[in-house]
């Protein structure tokens, strides 16, 4: 027969019961944070897990983001203000990829690599009764597994979100300048004439929410998971796909929080 549709109610009490656990486990881990001792090995184990690791998906992500948006831009300035007017496009492709672009990107693209891989440790540690055996042992899972990854992804995704701020700048330059032949004196001051650091600090500001976000749900899926490799695989599923919506949602929110300038 066809298998049951879940009621509307049911979807609303798994979203709460979801909400809540999260909640408790950001709760508990920033408890734990500063509790010694501190995992420094497996501190150090994430931080190039997430960072040095993620730097070549990182690297043709934000590169083909830059060229991509510095092509839209030319195409809107040439085509709806004239022809001369691309190189004041600096500016718009430098705002553009600092305060929204590249974090989100940077987000998204260490949650499938890196938040399924938290799951995906931590869920076979569950399944093979490895995070009981620390509880039997004294030791505190919630320290010994959570804190190091939140801590270490809330560090990383500032530093990744830079260097693709870097990289995908440049990739913009190179585009509308070498590409498209866009002036360069005028391009380079028009873009420092409107770029503030506030910009930059704004995206850096999103991408250490999103750490916290992708290490959370990679850490709760992978506690809760159950039934065998399966279940695994589910949990995995679920941390991309919950990950990738809340940082969608929470750059929206972020967005409308964080003033657009300082000091004006």
């Amino acid at each position: 027969m066809f298998p049951k549709v879940k009621s509307p109610l049911s979807f609303v009490n798994a979203f709460f019961e979801g909400l809540g656990e999260v909640s408790l486990l950001c709760v508990k881990t920033f408890k734990s944070l500063f509790k010694k001792p501190w995992e420094k090995g497996i501190f150090i184990q994430q931080l190039e897990e997430i960072g040095v690791r993620s730097l070549p998906v990182v690297s043709l992500t934000a590169a083909f983001g830059g060229l991509v948006f510095g092509l839209q831009t030319y195409v809107g300035f040439h085509r709806y203000i004239g022809p001369g007017s691309e190189s004041y496009g600096g500016p718009i492709i430098s705002l553009g990829l600092s305060k929204e672009l590249i974090p989100i990107l940077v987000g998204l693209m260490v949650t499938g690599r890196v938040g399924s891989a938290m799951t995906a440790e931590i869920g076979t540690m569950r399944i093979t009764e490895q995070v009981d055996a620390l509880f039997s042992l004294g030791a505190d899972p919630i320290r010994y597994l959570v804190v190091p990854r939140t801590l270490a992804s809330f560090i990383m995704l500032p530093i990744l979100t830079i260097y693709g701020d870097i990289i995908g700048i440049a990739a913009g330059f190179f585009y509308n300048v070498y590409m498209m032949g866009v002036n360069r004196v005028i391009y380079i001051r028009n873009t420092m004439m409107y770029m503030e650091l506030w910009d930059l600090f704004s995206g850096l500001i999103k991408a250490a929410v999103f750490g916290i976000i992708i290490a959370l749900i990679g850490c709760w899926q992978g506690l809760k998971a159950e039934g065998g490799a399966e279940g695994v695989g589910r949990a995995t599923t679920r941390t991309v796909v919950i990950a990738s919506i809340l940082i969608l949602i929470v750059n929206f929110f972020l967005s409308k929080a964080l003033p657009a300038d300082i000091g004006r």
